[in-house]
């Protein structure tokens, strides 16, 4: 396939992804108990934990489950039961603005829209352009 038409074929699953996105995010803060905030990020708490809330720049523990909207899987460490150590400087907008909302212990399901993941850009095979991801995210400590 040529570049061009690389170029044309990504930017038009761009919008599909981004329409699909806002789609979602209309009907999911409808949902019974999804919140959402004032930057768009929208969350369900599945568990409240009773630690306390991590804190800009710390290193957290966690367990995660990341997933595109169409179900495909990201990652889970869960299922590999190896818990991420992560410098909360490294993760994407609205991942760090979930985790601050969470007490430790909690387990929370965040759906980050486009703007708040990767955007535009994604991340190659990974995460395509303007994707929204959803994370099923259990914070088990941090420092």
């Amino acid at each position: 396939m040529a570049k061009r038409e690389k170029r044309e074929k990504s930017r038009g699953s761009a919008g599909n992804n981004r329409k699909a996105a806002e789609e979602f995010l209309l009907k999911n803060k409808t949902k019974e108990g999804v919140i959402e905030t004032e930057s768009g990020l929208q969350y369900l708490v599945i568990e409240q934990g009773d630690g306390d809330h991590p804190f800009e720049g710390c290193n957290v523990i966690i367990h995660q489950r990341c997933a595109l909207l169409n179900g495909k899987l990201i990652e889970d460490t869960f299922q590999d039961n190896e818990a991420d150590e992560v410098p909360m400087n490294e993760l994407i907008e609205g991942y760090r603005e979930g985790l601050l909302l969470m007490r430790k212990g909690s387990r929370f399901k965040l759906f980050i829209p486009p703007d708040l993941a990767w955007g535009k850009k994604g991340t190659g095979n990974k995460i395509p352009p303007n994707a929204l991801l959803i994370f099923d995210v259990r914070l088990i400590d941090f420092w």
